[in-house]
């Protein structure tokens, strides 16, 4: 990481770690992953479904991609040193599959990171409460044709506002997806493409959708969140905002 990949960041709301881990490791957790979805990659034929998800797996090899020294510096830039608790299991795997079956889960959003009493659907809320961070760890070669996740450049300018007047309590994301949408519509489009061991790291509010897979190769792919260890503050007498910070404040600001 350096000072031009942070202003990419605050810009563009995500910035892509080449190699953030070694490819052996990926290898490692994609014939693990293969083993969850209890498919056979030299098999098309048992490829049933254009989703699979898979949650959990904290096993060595996850727990080393997520650890490694080239994420722990971007971290600390980006979230800020001693603001983010590391992770051993990487969540959820939305394992794509080629399929002539359209998927549900489609829609423009951004990941919602909390779940208020009797609600159903996650929520978000200005101060991006519980995740300081959205990641996405590529263990499969992912190019245009693998549907990688789509990425509305710059949209997490465009969230703040919309956040604002939800004040603390926030909202689900169900009902503020049609607002982002609208909001970001403009934004130009970038992919999530690249290599086993690549890294995207995403400020929590950017707006990105999935897409139906149509290519021939399974797209292996966490997304686990990156959570603060203490709230994100919007108010500093410091001054000493992390980029993620600052993102929402410009994006406040217009």
């Amino acid at each position: 990481m350096d000072d031009e990949r942070v202003q990419r960041f605050l810009t563009d709301g995500f910035v892509k770690i080449e190699g953030a881990f070694p490819s052996r490791v990926a290898a490692d957790c994609a014939r693990l992953l293969w083993r969850e979805t209890g498919y056979e990659p030299d098999d098309p034929d048992t490829w049933k479904e254009p989703v699979v998800r898979v949650n959990g797996m904290a096993q060595g090899p996850f727990a080393a991609a997520a650890n490694s020294p080239a994420l722990h510096e971007a971290f600390d830039l980006l979230v800020g040193a001693g603001r983010w608790e590391p992770r051993y299991a990487l969540g959820t795997f939305p394992l794509r599959f080629p399929h002539p079956e359209e998927p549900d889960d489609a829609g423009w959003h951004i990941e919602g990171s909390y779940l208020p009493e009797g609600e159903q659907r996650y929520f978000a809320n200005l101060r991006s409460r519980d995740r300081a961070l959205l990641m996405l760890f590529l263990f499969s070669d992912v190019t245009e044709a693998d549907a990688p996740t789509r990425i509305r450049v710059g949209s997490h300018l465009d969230v703040p506002p919309l956040l604002e007047p939800y004040g603390e309590a926030g909202a689900s994301i169900l009902e503020l997806g049609p607002l982002l949408d609208r909001a970001s519509a403009h934004r130009p489009l970038a992919y999530a493409t690249g290599r086993p061991g690549d890294v995207y790291l995403c400020h929590p509010f950017l707006v990105h959708a999935a897409q139906p897979h149509h290519g021939t190769r399974p797209r292996f792919m966490a997304q686990p969140p990156l959570h603060p260890a203490v709230p994100c503050a919007l108010e500093r007498a410091d001054g000493a905002y992390s980029p993620v910070e600052l993102a929402i404040r410009r994006g406040l600001a217009g």
